[in-house]
C-alpha cells in the first residue's frame, strides 16, 4: 500500500508539473493563456457548500485562498489520476512502464475537464458556451496527452 501511494504521489506530480510546463511553452510560444488556478479553486471551495454549477463561475463569490486552492487541486487531481492508472494496470506498471496505458488514462481524463470541471463552472459541456470551443477541445486534448505522457516519463524516471 505504502509504494501504491508513494508511486501514486510522485507520478502524478511529475505528470502534473510536465503539463504545466507544457502550459508555459504554448503561453510563450502561441500566446495561449494559462490556466485561472483561482477560478478552480473557487469552483472547488464552493462544493462542500453544495454547489456544483455557476453561471459563470467568475460572477460567484470569492473565497479565501481560492488560488491557493486551484493549485493544490490541480496536482492532487493528477495524483488521484495516476492512482488510477495504478489501479487498473498494477504497481508493477510502475516497476516497467510502458506508454500505452498512460496514454489511455491520460486521453480517458480529458472527460472531466468536458463533462465535469467546464459545466460545473458554467462553461457547458466541453465549453460549448465558450466562444472558441473546438480551440478549448484540441488544447484539452493535446493537454491530456502530454500528461499522460507526463505519466509514462516520471515513472520511467522514477522505477
Amino acid at each position: 500500500m505504502l509504494e501504491f501511494l508513494g508511486r501514486s504521489i510522485v507520478i502524478g506530480v511529475g505528470a502534473t508539473a510536465m503539463l504545466d510546463l507544457w502550459a508555459l511553452l504554448l503561453n510563450r510560444v502561441l500566446g495561449l493563456p494559462l490556466s485561472n488556478w483561482a477560478m478552480v479553486g473557487r469552483w472547488f471551495a464552493h462544493l462542500p457548500r453544495g454547489r456544483f454549477a455557476h453561471d459563470p463561475i467568475s460572477a460567484s463569490e470569492p473565497v479565501s485562498g481560492e488560488l491557493a486552492i486551484g493549485w493544490v487541486m490541480h496536482y492532487l487531481v493528477g495524483i488521484l489520476f495516476a492512482a488510477v492508472l495504478l489501479l487498473i494496470w498494477g504497481v508493477g506498471w510502475a516497476r516497467t512502464p510502458t506508454l500505452m496505458p498512460a496514454l489511455i488514462v491520460g486521453i480517458v481524463t480529458v472527460g472531466c475537464g468536458w463533462f465535469v470541471l467546464q459545466p460545473g463552472m458554467g462553461f457547458g459541456l466541453a465549453a460549448s458556451k465558450r466562444p472558441n470551443p473546438g480551440q478549448i477541445r484540441l488544447v484539452g486534448l493535446v493537454n491530456h496527452v502530454v500528461f499522460g505522457l507526463g505519466l509514462y516519463l516520471t515513472a520511467l524516471l522514477t522505477r
